[in-house]
C-alpha cells in the first residue's frame, strides 16, 4: 500500500540554482530567483537582445505575471508550483516550429516518467501534462527570430502542480492533480527539485536537437503511446466557441491533432484552439 508523499520543498532560490547548474554542465546560464513577472518573458527579452550562447536556464519561486498559452494569464502561490523556463537555439524552417508545442509536452511527459513508476501520465495535445484525466502541468512555447543569425531562439516554460491539487480543483472546477499525488504510489525515494529540473531541461534539449535534425516523423510513434486523447471523442473550441466534434486520432508529421468528423479527418494547428475530450 502506497504512503502519501510530502510535497516538493523548493530550496532557497541560490541554492537551488546551484544544485541545478552542477546538473546541467552544458547550459550557458542557470538562475533561480524568488519572484518575477514571468521566466517566459525574461527569457524573450534576453533572446530579442542577442545574448549569449545558449541554453539558459530562469526558474522562480512566484510570478506575479504568469501566463498561459493564448495570453491567459494566472496567479500562483510560492512553493506551490515548480515555474522554470529554457531557452534553447534551433536552425529548422519556420513551418516547423509549431511542432515544438507537443514535443515539448512529449519530452516533459517522457522526463516525468523517469522519475517516476506511477501509471497514467500521459500529454494532452499539444502539450498539458496530466496525470490520467487530471491537469499536472501546463506548458508555454514561444519563439524569435536569434538577432544576427540563421536560427531561431525558442523559449519553453513549465508550471508543475507540487501540491494542493483538492484546493485547486474546487476553485477551478475540473479536476487538477500535483507532483505529490503522482509521487504518492512511487515505492522509492522521491527525486529531488534540482533534479526534477534538470531531467526536464535535458530532455527539452535532446527533443530540439531532434527535431532540427529529423522533424516531428520521429516522433509521432512516442507520442501516440502517451496520448491522453487518441481515440476519444472530442471538441475543438476557440475562445469558447465549437468548431468542430470527432474522435482525436493522432498528430501529423507537423505535431498536428487529427480529428475524425462526420465530414472527414480535420487538422488542427497549435494557437487559441482548446480541445476538450468528453466523457
Amino acid at each position: 500500500m502506497s504512503v502519501p508523499a510530502r510535497p516538493l520543498a523548493l530550496p532557497a532560490p541560490d541554492e537551488l540554482a546551484r544544485a541545478i547548474a552542477a546538473r546541467l554542465p552544458g547550459f550557458q546560464d542557470v538562475a533561480w530567483v524568488a519572484q518575477t513577472g514571468s521566466t517566459n518573458a525574461d527569457l524573450m527579452e534576453r533572446a530579442r537582445a542577442g545574448g549569449a550562447a545558449r541554453p539558459w536556464l530562469l526558474g522562480a519561486h512566484a510570478q506575479q505575471s504568469g501566463r498561459g498559452r493564448a495570453g491567459r494569464s494566472w496567479a500562483n502561490t510560492a512553493g506551490a508550483t515548480l515555474m522554470v523556463s529554457c531557452a534553447y537555439e534551433i536552425r529548422v524552417p519556420p513551418a516547423r516550429l509549431p511542432a515544438i508545442s507537443p514535443l515539448s509536452g512529449l519530452a516533459a511527459c517522457e522526463a516525468l516518467r523517469t522519475l517516476s513508476s506511477a501509471s497514467g501520465l500521459c500529454v494532452k495535445w499539444p502539450n498539458d501534462l496530466q496525470w490520467h484525466d487530471a491537469k499536472l502541468a501546463g506548458i508555454l512555447v514561444e519563439s524569435i527570430r536569434t538577432p544576427g543569425r540563421d536560427t531561431h531562439t525558442v523559449v519553453i516554460g513549465m508550471g508543475l502542480n507540487l501540491r494542493d491539487a483538492a484546493g485547486l480543483s474546487a476553485a477551478l472546477g475540473r479536476e487538477v492533480a500535483d507532483w505529490s499525488q503522482v509521487t504518492a504510489h512511487d515505492a522509492g525515494p522521491a527525486a529531488g527539485v534540482a533534479e526534477l529540473v534538470a531531467a526536464l531541461a535535458l530532455s527539452w534539449q535532446d527533443a530540439v536537437a531532434a527535431l532540427e535534425q529529423g522533424g516531428f516523423e520521429a516522433f509521432q510513434a512516442r507520442y501516440a503511446a502517451l496520448d491522453a486523447l487518441i481515440g476519444r471523442p472530442v471538441t475543438v473550441q476557440d475562445q469558447g466557441r465549437v468548431l468542430h466534434e470527432g474522435i482525436a486520432c493522432g498528430l501529423d508529421e507537423f505535431g498536428r491533432l487529427q480529428v475524425r468528423t462526420e465530414q472527414g479527418t480535420i487538422t488542427v494547428s497549435v494557437g487559441e484552439i482548446s480541445v476538450r475530450a468528453r466523457a
